[in-house]
C-alpha cells in the first residue's frame, strides 16, 4: 500500500471517502469522486480490475484498462489519493475473509447469469474496507443490485462505513455511463439507447397495467423493436430485490441486461 494511503488509513481522526473503481473512468465515476471530495477531508479512489467478480475469462481480459488516462483525470482533485493495488495487496496470503449468506440476493437478476459474481464483489469490498477504513463509500445507482448487496454485507460485517448512493449519470441520449461503453462503436451506442427507452416505457406505462408481469411482456415487445439481444427484463422490489409478477409494491425497480454486439450492458430505473 502506498505511503500516502498508509498515513490516512491509520490513526486517523478525520473523514475519509472511498470510491472503488475498476478504472476506465468516465463522467459517472467523476461525479462520485467529486461528491466524495466535498463530503470528506480526503478521498481514496481505487483502480483494481477484480478477477474474483468475473465468471467469464474473456470478459476479464477484454475489460477496458486506461490507467494513464485515469490518473490524469484525477490529478485536478486536490484531496484525492489514487490507489492502484496489485492482486496480492487485496488478496494477501493471510486473507481471513469468509463468505456470507446473502439470502438469495446474489442468485437472481445479475446473479442468475453471472454465478459467483456477487460473492466476488462482497469479498473485494470487505477487504478494501478493512484496508482503507473509509468513513463513507460511494456507489452509482446503475449497479443497483450490487449496491443493495454491499449495503447488506456492510451491515453483516458490522463495518462503520456509510454507503452513499449516487444517481446514474447518462449521456444526452439516455445511455448510462459505463466503462464498457468504450468497446461500443458510435452506431452501437445509438442502438444501445433502446435500453433507456424501454425503461422509460416501463415507468410511463406502470399505471396502465394491472400486474408487473403484464407490463414486463409489453416491455419485452417494445425492446425487441431494437437491435440488441435481450438477456432479461425484470421488475423487482427495490430493497429486497424480490422479483414481482402478480402485485405492485410501493418501491419497485425495473432492470435490463442485454448484449450490444459482444458487449453486455445493464441498466435500471425506479418505477
Amino acid at each position: 500500500m502506498n505511503n500516502e494511503l498508509t498515513k490516512v488509513s491509520k490513526n486517523r481522526d478525520y473523514d475519509l471517502g472511498f470510491v472503488p473503481t475498476m478504472g476506465a473512468l468516465h463522467r459517472g465515476h467523476l461525479e462520485l469522486v467529486k461528491r466524495a471530495s466535498t463530503e470528506n477531508q480526503s478521498v481514496v479512489v481505487s483502480i483494481f480490475v477484480n478477477p474474483n467478480q468475473f465468471n467469464n475469462k474473456e470478459d476479464l481480459e477484454k475489460y477496458p484498462r486506461t490507467i494513464e488516462n485515469d490518473i490524469k483525470v484525477l490529478e485536478n482533485i486536490s484531496n484525492c489519493i489514487v490507489f492502484i493495488p496489485n492482486k496480492h495487496e487485496i488478496y494477501p496470503d493471510d486473507d481471513n475473509f469468509q463468505s456470507i449468506d446473502l439470502q438469495g440476493m446474489d442468485t437472481i437478476l445479475e446473479g442468475k447469469y453471472r454465478p459467483g459474481h456477487f460473492q466476488g464483489v462482497v469479498h473485494v469490498i470487505h477487504n478494501f474496507f478493512k484496508l482503507i477504513r473509509p468513513t463513507r463509500a460511494y456507489f452509482g445507482q446503475k449497479d443497483f443490485q450490487q449496491l443493495a448487496i454491499i449495503k447488506k454485507s456492510t451491515h453483516i460485517f458490522n463495518f462503520p462505513t456509510h454507503i452513499i448512493t449516487c444517481k446514474t449519470v447518462r449521456d444526452n441520449s439516455g445511455l448510462a455511463k459505463s466503462s464498457r461503453n468504450l468497446r461500443l462503436s458510435a452506431a452501437e451506442k445509438r442502438d444501445a439507447v433502446i435500453i433507456f427507452k424501454t425503461l422509460i416505457f416501463i415507468k410511463k406505462n406502470r399505471k396502465y397495467c394491472k400486474t408487473p408481469k403484464e407490463l414486463k411482456i409489453q416491455a419485452m415487445n417494445f425492446f425487441l423493436k431494437g437491435k440488441l439481444k435481450l438477456e432479461y427484463i425484470e421488475i423487482c422490489e427495490s430493497k429486497s430485490l424480490e422479483i414481482v409478477e402478480n402485485q405492485w409494491a410501493e418501491n419497485m425497480t425495473a432492470s435490463i441486461a442485454a448484449y450490444c454486439g459482444e458487449v453486455r450492458l445493464i441498466d435500471n430505473m425506479e418505477i
